[in-house]
């Protein structure tokens, strides 16, 4: 009887202790559920709109927002990646009607129409307070100032090379370019070597001077240039009119310089065969930093090195290399202007920066970032990078320049597909862009 006693009350015992331990492990539970229902309804949620890009890129952006909120935890980003093609207009219709992301990707050249319409906050309080301006180059600066205040913290940089096809250099007897990054070949001896190596019943051309006729930016980018280094300008500085300055006789020369290529000399064409560069068709291009990895990636038979080679972009009186890239800016509407910052401040340090061009390859516009990755030191990289610390310049900056930028598309176009006099089609990109200009400056 009293073993059978001991039994029971050791059974009651650990009943009792079982009910015990669940009820505190519940209450717990509870109280954890609770602590984390709490930090939720106190987080601060972030809107943050930017480009969808390529694979390396997406990867970049979700490990430092992971990152970021990890840090962070009273903060969390609603990063919204929207297609390429159609960010821009997605972008300021949704500011238009109201809907303001509180952090937003913002391509530089765009930077004035943004300003001039009340939709960004200026960094330059900012980014002076974190000592970050010393770390960025004038020209990158420029691209992302209006009005003498900064607005965009940029996280890349970008700079255009002309890449050579070797086997076609070797096959002519023409000696490879130099790869000094201060030692650019002239267009002019870019043309002959292009009129020794071009052979159309072969379909073999020499140059490819500007990246062909596209859409989008990507003809202002690369085609400006070619303007500069023949000492034009787009507009005049105080970025008021087209007049004297996109029609002046340096312009005009530049113009018909390109338009030779195609219609006169015969080195360039405005249909190329398929992937002509990599197929052995064309023997010089003028291709982007970002285009290397591409390169690497999608044509991994065709080695730098072995198949091509880079060299700086060519030049006329002066070396000029076109900049600018994506850009964060702050909402003139954003509830949490200093939080939104944090952000903005954390994907753009130094370890932000290094962490995004460990995976895409990029260009960091911080001297600081550049000097740490022997890679950037090293060619072929270093020529896109010394290029955009040394030789670049940005696109002008005005609340018209969608109307600038498809002005030079259009203009380039019509002298090089359509070989129409040059003076003439200067004359109705200036008309064209005074338009825009004078639309934008009405109170």
């Amino acid at each position: 009887m009293k073993k059978w006693s001991v039994t029971i009350v050791a059974i009651i015992l650990i009943c009792i202790v079982g009910f015990l331990l669940s009820f505190f492990n519940n209450l717990s539970s509870d109280r954890t559920n609770q602590d984390e229902e709490e930090i939720a309804e106190d987080a601060i949620e972030l809107t943050f709109w930017r480009n969808f890009g390529n694979q390396a890129e997406n990867k970049a952006y979700e490990e430092l927002v992971a990152a970021f909120e990890a840090a962070h935890p009273n903060i969390v980003i609603n990063m919204q990646a929207i297609q390429f093609g159609d960010y821009e207009l997605r972008l300021r219709t949704e500011l238009a009607v109201g809907n303001h992301p509180d952090i937003m990707a913002i391509d530089s050249p765009n930077l004035a129409l943004y300003v001039n319409a009340g939709y960004l906050l200026p960094l330059d309080p900012y980014m002076r307070e974190v000592g970050i301006i010393d770390d960025i180059a004038e020209a990158t600066l420029n691209g992302i100032r209006f009005q003498d205040e900064i607005y965009l913290a940029p996280i890349v940089e970008s700079s255009i090379a002309l890449f050579y096809n070797k086997h076609l250099f070797e096959e002519a007897g023409v000696p490879f370019p130099s790869e000094d990054p201060d030692q650019p070949m002239t267009w002019e001896e870019v043309l002959e070597i292009a009129q020794i190596i071009t052979n159309p019943d072969e379909e073999v051309f020499g140059i490819d001077p500007a990246q062909g006729f596209g859409d989008g930016e990507a003809p202002a980018y690369f085609k400006m240039p070619l303007l500069w280094q023949f000492g034009a300008s787009v507009l005049s500085p105080d970025g008021t009119t087209a007049s004297g300055y996109l029609d002046s006789k340096e312009a005009i020369e530049a113009l018909q310089f390109y338009q030779d290529l195609y219609h006169k000399h015969g080195v360039a064409a405005v249909e190329l065969p398929s992937e002509p560069f990599e197929s052995n068709k064309l023997a010089m291009t003028v291709l982007g930093s970002w285009q290397l990895k591409e390169l690497q990636n999608n044509y991994p038979d065709f080695r730098l090195g072995e198949d091509f080679g880079v060299a700086p972009l060519p030049k006329a009186m002066y070396q000029v290399v076109p900049n600018g890239g994506w850009s964060f800016g702050l909402s003139s509407k954003t509830n949490y202007p200093d939080e939104a910052w944090v952000f903005i401040e954390y994907i753009t340090s130094y370890e932000g920066m290094k962490k995004y061009a460990e995976y895409t390859g990029d260009i960091p516009p911080r001297y600081s970032v550049a000097r740490d990755f022997p890679e950037l030191n090293e060619y072929p990289r270093n020529i896109f990078v010394h290029q955009a610390q040394t030789y670049s310049k940005n696109r002008p900056v005005t609340p018209a320049y969608g109307v600038v930028s498809d002005a030079i598309k259009t203009l380039f176009e019509d002298v090089g597909i359509g070989g129409k006099d040059v003076e003439a089609s200067a004359k109705e990109a200036v008309e064209k862009i005074n338009t825009g200009l004078e639309e934008v400056q009405r109170p």
